[in-house]
């Protein structure tokens, strides 16, 4: 069974640079033709995919986060990072990761999220 968890601070503060972490177990990030997404949720709105990498460790960025986005891995520990720089009270969301399987399954797995206050 996969599963995928989330692991980062709650609150950061303006203009700081938000980090968080996805573990994986029971798949590796390199497997064939899937991607690791990280999408996010600000409260009272709907989903907004923030970036992805895949199993070759390309990434892929929403246009309007792209300046300030850096999706990484660590293959060593089964791992996938997002990074996203200079925030704003704009960034507080619920952030998820998410295994894309290929074939056109679609988002097949998510980690529970975990939620990011941008506040002084």
């Amino acid at each position: 069974q996969v599963q995928l968890r989330e692991s980062g601070p709650g609150l950061v503060k303006p203009s700081q640079t938000l980090s968080l972490t996805c573990t994986v177990a029971g798949d590796s990030i390199t497997t064939d033709y899937y991607f690791w997404i990280w999408v996010r949720q600000p409260p009272g709105k709907g989903l907004e995919w923030v970036g992805s990498i895949t199993y070759s460790g390309r990434t892929y960025y929403s246009p309007s986060l792209m300046s300030r986005t850096s999706i990484f891995r660590d293959t060593s520990k089964n791992q996938f990072s997002l990074q996203l720089s200079s925030v704003t009270p704009e960034d507080t969301a619920v952030y998820y990761c998410v295994r894309d399987a290929p074939d056109y399954r679609g988002f097949d797995t998510w980690g529970q999220g975990t939620g990011v206050t941008v506040s002084s």
